[in-house]
């Protein structure tokens, strides 16, 4: 592996004209065909193998034309304290704004007032109208959102108070918007701290930048052939951009430190390819493994998601293998830093002291300390981990400064918190010998059951085998109560089918959020156990250890159940919620746990090999087990360092989005990246190695036989390099000779 990527280097170092170009070509063709492909498809969101899903294609089956996807505004009107939507003034304004909203748009289909529908609550204060239109929610021409905000502004200047829920008029939230730009930002001033040289900086930035590109061309380019949809990229880009940075930074570092050692230009941009350069090919490795893996799950879209982020991270190492060293041969002293440039080679030697250098002594004095202060450190953040709730915050999550939030609060306080999640029941009478008498005695059941307020009339198919009604519960979309009661209805099911001979499935929205938590937490445990065990494996191959591999798992797992009980301190029990500007508390993100666990594996595991793997050459070229963790630390600890701060710089972004799953998501992935690379990697880490001593290298001899042997530690480089040589270019000429000196 170290010699073929040492000869890959070496060329690319030579030929960059050829490499840039090269990768200039690619970007150009997957740029042109993403340009001319066709429109990628709407989202998907079929979920295989649950009941809220089956009973949904069952009314599609049996109800054609009922899963229009058309969009639909349901607008609801509160009338000033004291008074009732029924006065006259109000019902005239009402009246006036289903008129004026029906005849708004070509693409409306049409609205129905409340007086009509009979949505007006008990007391009379609150009412609402539904606006349904032809066109899905992204197909509607601004000037028919304009009509519709036109006429609630009309109704709202007769004196009521107007909100739009639906998704007509829902805001559409930025990713990050300005807290992403000043992510990156963040990342550039991490580089150039890290490396003191504006070139060292940019290096890793434009080359990221190049791969997230071609990344998410392929993807636009694909989308229509392999069913890819708008939001497949959006892991792909978030991760090729972090870990692109990450992979580009960790060659240069090894760039600098071999011309430090006094090797020129080509040479040690070979070295630095074939040592950093085979940690990189088996980090990427392990990030591909932990999403790839993302399809045991069993969600197509999420399937996608990992396969395109894996794609990215392909290509990121790709660029780092190929493209970084032909990048250093166009400039190779303008990425070291400026003392660097002024002095000796002789006197940048790689065993100065330094920072990591000395924290590894101050682990390696008190290990058992530290590891049990690092371990009881995050053991106690994992605690509430133990209560965490998976559900798909809707509306309720969002900022009380949208309308479709204020909408959900009114009809929650005028109709019931269950009113914003009714449950759908479909009822399969084609086994029963009276139809209407099966489906009137399942709808008795339903309604009697603990939980359910009422239940609306049921509606039948035009063959009459087939009836759909809704049961609204006592309490929210999102609360255990209603979980609680969606299986209890299930499991009645067995005995209403003996009596009827009709069956029912349960769905809906509600239904259908919570057989996806359910699902997602089914999946997590084997998830949990195909990543952690390739992985392991994966790692016995790199380290020619077995108690390595273990410990990085352990100390993996540690990370991950402690952003895991931060999320939910946070997000589910509302501790510092203001600061972070979550305005309402909840249960977490079904697919927030599979996110973490996939995402932080994968960089968690970048962190161990990057780290770990200076111990493992220090340790194969001789040093002691003791030794071996100090150069690990005085070699990588400041990249390992710099790359987790420009991961949370980037993740840190998301935090500052208004939507409240995005700001999940960032939080949870930042505070990842803190607890594993500062608190797992840096203590935990050199804790337990430190202990272990020379048996954390331990191999069985009859596993050695049968692991395949790789030189990641470039033994074979050390033989080569062992006097720094001036090596001659394939047509005799000294290497870097003729590269440009800035």
């Amino acid at each position: 592996m170290a010699t073929f990527l040492y000869r890959l280097a070496r060329l690319a170092f030579w030929r960059r004209w050829r490499f840039a170009l090269a990768w200039a070509a690619i970007l150009a063709a997957v740029g042109v065909g993403a340009v001319l492909a066709p429109a990628a498809p709407d989202d998907s969101h079929a979920m295989s193998g649950i009941e809220a899903q089956q009973a949904f294609d069952l009314i599609q089956q049996r109800y054609p034309g009922a899963a229009a996807d058309g969009a639909s505004a349901r607008i609801v009107f509160v009338a000033p304290d004291g008074q009732q939507v029924t006065a006259a003034a109000n019902k005239a304004a009402i009246t006036e704004f289903v008129d004026e909203a029906a005849h708004s748009s070509p693409q409306v289909s049409g609205a129905v007032s409340p007086f009509t529908a009979g949505t007006v609550s008990d007391d009379g204060s609150t009412a609402y109208a539904t606006v349904t239109y032809k066109v899905a929610s992204a197909d509607l021409s601004d000037a028919g959102k304009s009509s519709l905000e036109d006429a609630v502004d009309d109704a709202r200047d007769a004196g009521l108070t107007v909100e739009a829920g639906g998704d007509v008029l829902s805001a559409q939230t930025e990713a990050g918007g300005s807290s992403e730009v000043i992510g990156i930002v963040l990342a550039a001033v991490v580089l150039l701290i890290t490396f003191g040289s504006l070139a060292a900086a940019g290096l890793p930035l434009l080359t990221a930048i190049l791969g997230v590109g071609v990344s998410m061309a392929a993807v636009t380019a694909l989308g229509s052939a392999l069913g890819l949809s708008s939001t497949t990229g959006t892991l792909a880009s978030m991760l090729g951009l972090a870990c692109g940075i990450d992979y580009a930074m960790f060659i240069v570092s090894r760039y600098r430190e071999e011309r430090a050692k006094g090797h020129v230009p080509q040479e040690a941009a070979a070295i630095a390819a074939g040592t950093a350069g085979s940690a990189v090919v088996f980090a990427g490795m392990t990030v591909v493994i932990a999403l790839a893996g993302l399809s045991v799950v069993g969600i197509p879209m999420l399937t996608k998601m990992g396969l395109a982020a894996a794609g990215a991270i392909v290509i990121s190492v790709l660029i780092a293998l190929t493209l970084v060293p032909a990048l250093l041969g166009f400039w190779p002293n303008a990425v070291l830093s400026r003392r660097s440039r002024k002095s000796r080679p002789a006197t940048e030697g790689g065993s100065r002291d330094n920072g990591g250098s000395r924290w590894a002594r101050f682990v390696l004095r008190r290990p058992l300390l530290v590891l049990l202060a690092s371990v009881a450190a995050l053991g106690a953040i994992a605690l509430p981990a133990k209560d965490l709730q998976l559900g798909m915050p809707g509306a309720e999550a969002q900022s009380t400064s949208t309308t479709e939030r204020r909408a959900y609060d009114d009809l929650a306080a005028a109709f019931g918190p269950g009113f914003n999640g009714p449950l759908t029941i479909v009822v399969d009478a084609r086994g029963a010998d009276d139809a209407k008498a099966a489906v009137s005695t399942i709808s008795r059941e339903i309604k009697g059951t603990d939980g359910i307020v009422s239940v609306t009339p049921a509606r039948f198919n035009d063959a009459g085998d087939t009836a759909m009604f809704s049961a609204t519960p006592s309490t929210s979309p999102t609360a255990e109560q209603t979980k609680n009661l969606v299986k209890t209805i299930r499991a009645e099911r067995p005995a209403t089918e003996k009596t009827t001979g009709a069956t029912f499935k349960v769905t809906g929205s509600t239904a259908m959020n919570i057989d996806i938590a359910q699902k997602v937490q089914d999946a997590l445990i084997p998830y949990l156990a195909l990543v952690i065990g390739l992985a392991i494996l994966l790692l016995m191959i790199v380290f020619r250890s077995v108690l390595v591999p273990l410990k990085a798992a352990a100390g993996f797992l540690l990370s991950v159940l402690a952003s895991l009980g931060a999320v939910v301190a946070v997000f589910q029990w509302g501790w510092l919620a203001g600061l972070l500007g979550v305005q309402q508390t909840g249960p977490i993100m079904s697919l927030m746990p599979i996110f973490l666990v996939g995402i932080v594996f994968g960089l968690a595991m970048d962190y161990e090999v990057f780290l770990v793997s200076r111990m493992r050459e220090a340790h194969a070229h001789g040093e002691r087990p003791r030794q071996a963790v100090e150069s690990g630390f005085r070699h990588s600890a400041r990249v390992v360092v710099a790359a987790a701060l420009i991961m949370i710089a980037v993740f840190s972004g998301f935090v500052g989005a208004g939507e409240s799953m995005i700001k999940m998501i960032g939080f949870g992935l930042a505070i990842a990246v803190l607890f594993d690379a500062f608190v797992v990697r840096m203590a935990f880490v050199p804790a337990v190695l430190a202990l272990l001593g020379r048996h954390a290298w331990w191999l069985p001899k009859w596993l050695g036989r049968l692991l395949p042997k790789v030189d990641i530690e470039g033994e074979a480089l050390a033989r080569r390099s062992a006097a720094p040589p001036t090596p001659q270019t394939p047509d005799g000429d000294r290497a870097g000779t003729e590269s440009v000196r800035l």
